[in-house]
């Protein structure tokens, strides 16, 4: 039987008596106020909302330490758990949230891990825009132990708190180390214009070019069009199984180099009015994140917030093309040239007067074997990482809910 356990025992063995959060508590609402024109200046106090700080302002109307509970727009998460903050210091808050203070009927820091266990959906009330009013807040029903029992479980949870967040910096920090490494290596094996005694593919690099790797605009050995869009859309996206797939950014997932599938097909007679891709093309974003390349692993069709790049496959094969794409130095080249007019996008044009080194098939068979095996090790690393914060997250919640579960004390 451990500590708890011995307590709870000893100090209410015939269970825990269930009290109105409203009862427990300091109510500060009727403080709260938001910033306006005249208040909103820079400053170091930290301005909340409903799910969190907004900004920092340079005066403040609380000081202390405050349990903060999201009153509109975001209440609750998707689990029903509330949006809550802890608070200290001199801060701002807004009419939005519940602003709690302390009083000697219960810890402060025990309601806010109480809470953050606690699915509140059925006090919330609304409809497009939910609401926890004060009156349903107060009414949230809280099973109190003595407050010796309450300030062992803070501690204990403090604790793991504290160890999780060290771990999660730590996990962390290993990914983004092997991110960078796998970066450098990657610019290394690109640099084919220093010295190349220490290239992994020195030897065959001297020997296959002599006077070095050429550099060809990218347009000469490629051809890129933008895409094109039949108007309006809505008029030709369809759910008839003989449509084709119509690529949309959202299709474009952040941590993949591949296109697989779209969420939307399009007719045949929109697909006259747009540009076809094939397994192999490459496509490129135009504008606001623009220069990411995707490979496509299936035939479609893209708008104009796309560029189509095709019949390269001679002079390049689509991993390599993939890698000089996504490097530095071609990045770079982009946003210099995207900066040049009034609004920053790419242009099929620029994407023309790209320089690339392209050496021979060869060579970029041995840079892209040396990488994907690179790129194997960094993923296994990028899968187990946020599993295994996953996992210790899990194992918190998981001693938080039998912490906080007690026999409820029976009604006279």
């Amino acid at each position: 039987m451990n500590r708890i356990e011995k307590l709870i025992e000893e100090m209410c063995p015939e269970g825990v008596d269930r009290h109105p959060l409203g009862s427990l508590v300091e109510n500060l609402d009727s403080k709260r106020k938001p910033v306006t024109k005249h208040n909103r200046v820079e400053g170091e106090y930290p301005y909340y909302g409903a799910n969190g700080i907004q900004d920092y302002v340079d005066s403040y109307i609380f000081e202390g330490t405050f349990l903060l509970v999201g009153e509109d727009g975001s209440v609750v998460r998707e689990n029903g758990t509330p949006y809550l903050n802890w608070a200290t210091g001199k801060i701002w808050v807004n009419n939005h949230a519940h602003v709690l203070r302390e009083t000697d009927q219960a810890s402060l820091r025990f309601l806010f891990f109480y809470l953050s266990n606690l699915n509140i959906e059925e006090f919330v009330t609304g409809g497009s825009q939910k609401k926890l009013n004060q009156g349903n807040l107060n009414r949230i029903p809280i099973s109190l132990p003595p407050l010796e029992i309450q300030q062992e479980i803070v501690d204990i949870l403090d604790k793991f708190t504290e160890l999780e967040a060290e771990l999660e910096a730590e996990l962390e920090a290993e990914l983004e180390a092997r991110e960078k490494q796998y970066e450098e290596v990657r610019r290394r094996l690109l640099d084919f214009e220093s010295d190349t005694s220490n290239h992994p593919l020195g030897e065959m690099i001297r020997e296959m070019c002599p006077e070095g790797v050429p550099r060809t605009k990218f347009g000469q050995i490629a051809e890129i069009r933008r895409g094109a869009s039949p108007r309006p859309i809505s008029k030709f996206i369809t759910k008839d199984p003989d449509g084709f797939p119509w690529i949309k950014i959202g299709d474009a997932k952040k941590d993949t180099k591949f296109i697989h599938q779209t969420a939307q097909m399009v007719s045949k007679a929109g697909a006259s009015k747009s540009v076809e891709v094939n397994p192999g093309d490459f496509i490129l974003s135009n504008s606001m994140s623009f220069g990411r390349p995707y490979i496509m692993k299936i035939q479609g069709y893209i708008h104009d917030g796309w560029l189509s790049i095709t019949g390269f496959h001679d002079r390049l094969i689509p991993d390599y093309l993939y890698h000089q794409l996504s490097s530095e130095s071609v990045q770079n080249q982009f946003n210099n040239m995207a900066s040049s007019g009034t609004v920053r996008n790419l242009n099929a044009d620029i994407v023309r007067r790209v320089d690339l080194l392209v050496p021979p098939i060869e060579i970029q068979k041995g840079i892209v074997r040396i990488l994907d095996n690179l790129d194997s090790l960094v993923n296994s690393v990028n899968e187990g990482i946020p599993a295994e914060i996953e996992a210790r997250r899990k194992q918190y919640e998981y001693y938080r809910d039998k912490l906080l579960n007690f026999k409820e004390l029976e009604s006279a």
